[in-house]
């Protein structure tokens, strides 16, 4: 049996609703002094750089050379818009502005960037059968949910509502349901370019860690809760990947 274009729509369309799951249990949280903006800065770059060589381990499975091309532009593309929104010092996002703006957006952009990949990893896997493709979508629906939970992570603690949070954790992930159709339409070109698509967001992923968000975190927390805090979550992204997986 194979899926329609309409049912590969609305099964990457519930692995995007996923992802605002990931603000949920700031539902319960109502406030954040500095060190908790720290903690979760840092907890938010384990859970993206794990994600990440997790997408660099499945391109190089595909193509080695392909996935290091996509971290290559990946990177150049993410260091352009770092410095493009760096001109503009008035930038603003319903309650942040300036630098706590710019950093939203960037950590928005990364994941909705990575999102792209997603989907097209969606609509190859349909592409396989419809078994298959529920599986593919199920493991990724459920692996969006920590990564809207690093999105909320930066945002709640820095004045955005948790459902705003959820939102944008849901806006982050649309092009997953936009690209799925696609790609399954036309699975046979789609699928040599995965490889450089997970390496493109792996690549501006491991920058937006390193360059924003670990600093931040040293600037409210000392170096030994920021790095306590970047392997724990990091642990969890792996047990949980594995247990998805396995």
């Amino acid at each position: 049996m194979e899926a329609g274009a309409l049912s590969v729509f609305l099964y990457a369309l519930i692995t995007a609703v996923a992802t605002g799951l990931g603000a949920l249990p700031f539902a319960f949280i109502r406030s954040f002094s500095r060190k908790w903006l720290g903690i979760g800065n840092a907890l938010a770059a384990g859970l993206m750089l794990t994600a990440s060589f997790g997408l660099i381990y499945e391109g190089v499975e595909e193509s080695l050379w392909r996935t290091s091309a996509g971290i290559l532009v990946g990177l150049a593309f993410i260091l352009w818009s770092h410095r493009f929104l760096e001109r503009y010092e008035d930038i603003g996002i319903g309650q942040l502005n300036g630098v706590d703006a710019r950093k939203a957006l960037l950590i928005v952009g990364v994941m909705t960037l990575h999102s792209f990949a997603e989907g097209v990893g969606v609509g190859v896997s349909f592409g396989g059968g419809v078994a298959f493709g529920l599986f593919i979508t199920i493991a990724i629906a459920v692996h969006n949910i920590p990564e809207g939970l690093a999105i909320s992570l930066v945002l709640v603690p820095r004045g955005v509502p948790w459902w705003k949070a959820g939102l944008w954790s849901i806006f982050s992930s649309l092009p997953q349901p936009l690209m799925a159709v696609p790609a399954y339409l036309f699975v046979e070109w789609f699928h040599p370019v995965l490889p450089a698509g997970l390496g493109f967001a792996a690549g501006a992923m491991i920058w937006m860690a390193f360059s924003e968000l670990i600093p931040d975190a040293l600037e409210d927390v000392e170096a030994e809760t920021v790095a306590t805090s970047v392997v724990l979550a990091s642990m969890a992204m792996v047990v949980f990947q594995v247990l998805l997986g396995g």
